[in-house]
């Protein structure tokens, strides 16, 4: 039995971990556009680790168990704490808090359900929103509003809705792509090529509209595509 861990993959796993903690310091500072940054960038960390691991022929049983407490910390944690402080959720009193912790629940149950139906249900498409993808929503929103509208104010009903919201889309059966579904390695039409670098000019002219519209995008198909699927499953069994 070979014992030791890989260095590089969980060093990086860690550095994710380490942005989400700081996004929590930053929240408690009032620095919130300083703690959505960090979430995204935990973003980055995070994809790169599972690259790097699968490149190196490093993925442990440790590195996938360490990467889901890192997503906790960097994805459910952190930006429950950011919602929570930037969108004055306490003004809600009971409700507010409990929709921060909602929101931080879910988070693990879906990370908890991923790591179960690895290599199975979940080989190629996601199960529920990913908790990157609802961290990003919420990091991207205070950027968003900080770039275009300001402080929200308190008694923001939208706010106080969206952690309820990511809880339920975490949780949920639908379906959400990721970009393991596709194969680098196969030839793509040009217009692909156009389109992502396109996409990657936008985000370094306006990352702060960006990078929100696309996360909305990102969750908005998701719904679409899994409830026409879901209904489509209905329609077959009733038939059947």
């Amino acid at each position: 039995m070979k014992k030791g861990i890989y260095i590089l993959p969980n060093s990086l796993t860690l550095c994710g971990m380490f942005c989400g903690f700081y996004a929590i310091l930053a929240s408690f500072k009032g620095h919130f556009v300083y703690a959505a940054w960090a979430i995204l960038i935990a973003n980055i960390f995070d994809g790169l680790d599972g690259w790097v691991a699968r490149l190196t022929n490093s993925t442990t049983k440790f590195g996938v168990e360490l990467d889901s407490l890192s997503d906790l910390v960097a994805f459910g944690v952190a930006p429950a704490v950011v919602i929570y402080s930037w969108g004055d959720l306490h003004s809600f009193g009971r409700l507010g808090w409990g929709a921060a912790f909602i929101y931080v629940i879910c988070g693990a149950l879906r990370l908890a359900r991923y790591n179960v139906q690895m290599g199975t249900t979940e080989s190629k498409a996601f199960t529920g929103l990913p908790i990157p993808g609802a961290g990003t929503v919420v990091a991207s929103l205070v950027l968003f509003y900080n770039e275009l509208l300001g402080e929200p104010g308190s008694k923001n009903y939208i706010i106080l809705f969206l952690p309820f919201l990511l809880a339920a889309l975490m949780v949920s059966t639908l379906r959400f792509h990721g970009l393991k579904e596709i194969n680098f390695k196969e030839r793509k039409p040009f217009w692909l090529l156009v389109v992502i670098v396109s996409a990657f000019v936008l985000i370094f002219m306006y990352p702060e509209i960006v990078i929100f519209v696309f996360a909305i995008i990102y969750v908005i198909w998701g719904i679409i595509e899994g409830t026409y699927l879901l209904s489509k499953k209905r329609k077959m069994k009733a038939t059947s």
